[in-house]
């Protein structure tokens, strides 16, 4: 089929750690690769946010991304990318005017509401992937919550006319419930890891201290700081947080500041190191150079890190939150602690870093979890037979309506 993914601030090829470069981006990637692989013509379509450079560029995954002019040609943060999202629609119904793709695959709400403006009257079938829902994030985080006040009213909408739903976890089908979402609507396929690239391996200085990682962009709902304020309670402990900006450009990132500052006041700053932003070829060997992985945010959609820690045979300590509630297996793969419990953390981190054999036994569990229910492998060919459903579904029913 002729696939077109849609995922308007998430660029595959962008470098990940930055504020709205992190899971949507590896798993766009990941499966326009994948598809690819099983023959598929696939194109990934994101916003322009640079002001030069070409307008396609063909990966050697086998997929093309092109970046679509919609606004400035300039990063915007995506919660204020609404203005422009008709734009992106309007584009992409231009381009697809004389070569349709076979069936759109968007990614977050604003794509959705780009990819219905740009099929709006053809046959074209559109599947959703929300990869976050703005009602969680509004009980979340409140008058925090920086997403547009229309969004939820958005989600419900692509609820409706979206033509099927691609869920990543159990408990994110139950929330689309609320907002609407018919029974029969949607499918649960998970996101995935490269176990070929994500591999067990010993730490290459193992004499030194206890290391934790913890993976991903450094914004508030990551739960960062309750990590830090757990590190009072480890002794001897020394806590790698990879992600945000560029290594020299820390300094500058408020998110970062934030986080010394809990460090200091803390008493554990000379325990805390700061990586930055980091290639994705970089991932496994921090992860196997770590002796557990904390991923404790306050809420979670999905969470590609837990998947990565397990298939390189490192135990997760996670908060029990969104997807963790389904990769991670208390008492077997690691242990799941309430969000914003830094006492709780800290216990959990400690009756692992005291337990070396519980240790390998986790991780050898996890590297079995990962292999047998989330290589990306299985996650495409889910996700192609849930396209080839929907679009023999669509024939269908053009064919009825003929």
């Amino acid at each position: 089929m002729r696939l077109a993914l849609v995922s308007e601030h998430a660029n595959p090829l962008a470098a990940l750690g930055g504020a709205d470069a992190g899971g949507q981006n590896v798993h766009v990637a990941a499966l326009a690769a994948g598809l690819a692989r099983r023959g598929h013509d696939v194109t990934v379509f994101t916003r322009r946010d640079t002001p030069s450079g070409p307008d396609r560029i063909e990966t050697p995954d086998g997929y093309a991304v092109e970046l679509v002019a919609a606004g400035p040609r300039a990063e915007v943060p995506k919660d204020e990318l609404l203005p422009h999202v008709a734009e992106l629609g309007d584009r992409l119904r231009e381009r697809w005017r004389h070569a349709p793709p076979d069936l759109v695959h968007a990614h977050f709400w604003m794509s959705g509401l780009a990819s219905l403006r740009a099929t709006r009257g053809t046959s074209v079938p559109v599947a959703q992937t929300f990869h976050a829902l703005g009602s969680v994030k509004r009980r979340q985080q409140g008058l925090a919550d920086t997403s547009p006040r229309s969004r939820i009213d958005h989600e419900r909408r692509l609820c409706r006319d979206v033509d099927h739903v691609i869920a990543t976890c159990s408990d994110e089908v139950a929330e689309l419930r609320s907002l609407g979402l018919a029974p029969g609507r949607a499918s649960v396929i998970p996101c995935g890891v490269d176990t070929d690239l994500f591999r067990p391996a010993d730490r290459r200085d193992p004499g030194g201290p206890a290391r934790l990682l913890v993976l991903g962009r450094v914004v508030v709902r990551k739960g960062i700081g309750n990590v830090v304020e757990a590190l009072t309670q480890l002794p001897g402990v020394e806590l790698v947080v990879a992600g945000g900006p560029a290594a020299d450009a820390l300094d500058a990132d408020p998110h970062v500041h934030r986080l010394r500052e809990v460090a200091a006041d803390a008493g554990v700053a000379d325990r805390v190191r700061f990586r930055g932003g980091v290639r994705r070829d970089e991932v496994p060997g921090l992860i196997t150079d770590s002796d557990v992985v904390v991923t404790v945010p306050w809420y979670e959609p999905f969470g590609i890190v837990p998947l990565e820690a397990m298939a390189c045979g490192r135990p997760v300590v996670g908060a029990a939150v969104g997807g963790l509630l389904d990769t991670v297996v208390p008492g077997r793969t690691g242990e799941l602690v309430p969000p914003r419990d830094p006492d709780a953390l800290a216990a959990a981190v400690r009756g692992l870093l005291d337990d070396p054999e519980r240790r390998a036994a986790y991780g050898a569990a996890g590297r079995e979890r990962a292999v047998t229910r989330y290589d990306w492998r299985q996650v495409v060919d889910q996700t192609d037979a849930a396209y080839h459903a929907l679009a023999s579904s669509t024939d269908r029913a053009t064919e009825v309506a003929r």
